[in-house]
This record gives structure tokens, C-alpha cells and sequence, in this order.
């Protein structure tokens, strides 16, 4: 068990799994842990990669009480502890949020980043614009708000129901419902930030290797975010995982893993 310390007694829990190939980052999508990776860790690691895997802010075995939840914050400790862990180049894999966290943090760590995936990731943006017809309405995020204060046990139950396309045993829907219930009371001041996220530029001038990755039947985030951030992305490929929803390295871990390991054979 390792923290990082953020200052006025407050700290982000982080785990590094120690490996002789290039490292990678798994940073998790909102309200949820790093234990969502577990099948993923254990696959990275017995391939002998290095992994970092990090909770948010608010969420799994991180402090609940921080003031400042915005994905700036967020990226701000991606980056922090990766400088503390490894002085390699990283590779970074967020998911849903945790993409939009990932894209920041790869821009941040300039040199010390060697690849970035996006895994149903909400970058370049997760609202529509008038020149980016993508994502949901900025309203949505409003109303899940709203719904969250009504009733958060039935609204997270509801939440991890639809995260997957492909049918799974009612155990992992309980495993990530269990997840998301667990979380601090202000993760959604992290969500309402996604409002404000606009990363196309970002996208375009980072010069590492960028592979987004779809769910085909994402009904949480639009799957043109995903193929639009591979256009975007000097650099930029694309895996559509057909029948998958938002969580593709559940829903299909096999090919998500096969997918994952061609992209890091070419860092």
C-alpha cells in the first residue's frame, strides 16, 4: 500500500506493482477504484509489465474530504505519483472520466510519457459543442446530479446495470455497484467537471502514440468521442470492440488484453 500526500492531512492511495517492461498507468472512470482492473493488473503483470494503479480522489481507498475534485486535480496526482514511482516513460490508460485524467496528465509528463490509451474515454470532450456534435448534453450531467442526491444507492444501481452491453453474472454488476457506492460524497463535483473539459487541441499536439478505445454499443458515452480522439491524435488508432458497451476490458478482456499488448509492443 503506498499515498501519496496532497497536503492538510489528506492523501490518494495508489498501488505500484513492480515489472522490468514499460510501465503503465490504469487510471479508473468516475466513482469507481482501481480494483475495477484487477483482471488487467494480473494479465500486465505476468507479461512482466510494470503497473501503477491509482483511486481518485473520493473514490476506493483514497481520502473522501479533498475541496478540490476537477480533473485538473485529478491529473495533477496522476502526475505526481508517477514522478515519485519510476523515472521510465509511462504509458497511460484511463477509462470513461479517467480518460479525460489520463490525456491531461500525458500532456503534463511531456518526456516521461510514452503512449496514452483511451478506454471509452471522455476526451476530447464528453458534451456536445456546435462544432463537435459528439457526447451528451451538458444538461445530462446536471440531472445526474440531481438524481444522485435523490437516490444515490438506486442511481448507482442503475449506473453499474448499464455499464456493460454484453450479458455478465450478476456478481460483477454487484462488484461495481459495491464500487460506486463506496464513493465520497463530493465525486461529483468530478463528474460536473466534465462539463468544462475541451481537449481537442491537446490531443492534436501530443506526439506520443494514442490508441482509443471503443465499446461499439457504449450507451454511457458516445463512441464517436472515441473515434473522433483517434482522428484527432497525431499519432492516433482505433479498436471498436463490437457488442461491447462501456467496459470493454470486462465485457471482452481476452481481445481487450490482445488489443492492449499490439499497442505496447510498439512503444
Amino acid at each position: 500500500m503506498a499515498r501519496l500526500d496532497c497536503g492538510e492531512g489528506r492523501s490518494v492511495y495508489y498501488e505500484y506493482h513492480r515489472g522490468s517492461a514499460t510501465p503503465i498507468v490504469l487510471i479508473h472512470g468516475w466513482a469507481m477504484s482501481s480494483r475495477i482492473w484487477a483482471g488487467t493488473i494480473e494479465a500486465l503483470t505476468a507479461a512482466g509489465h510494470g503497473v501503477i494503479a491509482i483511486d481518485h480522489r473520493g473514490c476506493g481507498q483514497s481520502d473522501r474530504d479533498f475541496d478540490d475534485m476537477s480533473i485538473n486535480a485529478l491529473a495533477d496526482d496522476v502526475v505526481q505519483i508517477v514522478r515519485k514511482t519510476t523515472a521510465a516513460p509511462v504509458v497511460l490508460n484511463g477509462w470513461s472520466l479517467g480518460g479525460a485524467v489520463a490525456a491531461q496528465a500525458a500532456q503534463a509528463l511531456g518526456d516521461q510519457a510514452a503512449g496514452l490509451v483511451l478506454t471509452c474515454g471522455a476526451s476530447p470532450r464528453f458534451t456536445k459543442t456546435e462544432d463537435f456534435p459528439y457526447g451528451g448534453e451538458a444538461e445530462s450531467l446536471a440531472a445526474s446530479a440531481a438524481a444522485l442526491a435523490g437516490d444515490r444507492a438506486g442511481f448507482f444501481r442503475g449506473l453499474a446495470s448499464g455499464v456493460c452491453a454484453r450479458e455478465v453474472s450478476p456478481d460483477m454488476v454487484n462488484w461495481m455497484w459495491a464500487a460506486f457506492i463506496d464513493s465520497g460524497p463530493n465525486v461529483i463535483h468530478s463528474l460536473l467537471d466534465l462539463a468544462n473539459v475541451e481537449q481537442r487541441a491537446l490531443l492534436a499536439e501530443l506526439s506520443i502514440p494514442v490508441l482509443s478505445i471503443v465499446g461499439a454499443a457504449d450507451a454511457i458515452l458516445d463512441p464517436q468521442v472515441g473515434m473522433a480522439a483517434a482522428k484527432l491524435a497525431r499519432k492516433g488508432s482505433l479498436s471498436s470492440f463490437e457488442g461491447c458497451g462501456h467496459a470493454p476490458f470486462i465485457e471482452d478482456a481476452p481481445q481487450y488484453l490482445s488489443v492492449l499488448r499490439e499497442f505496447l509492443a510498439t512503444i
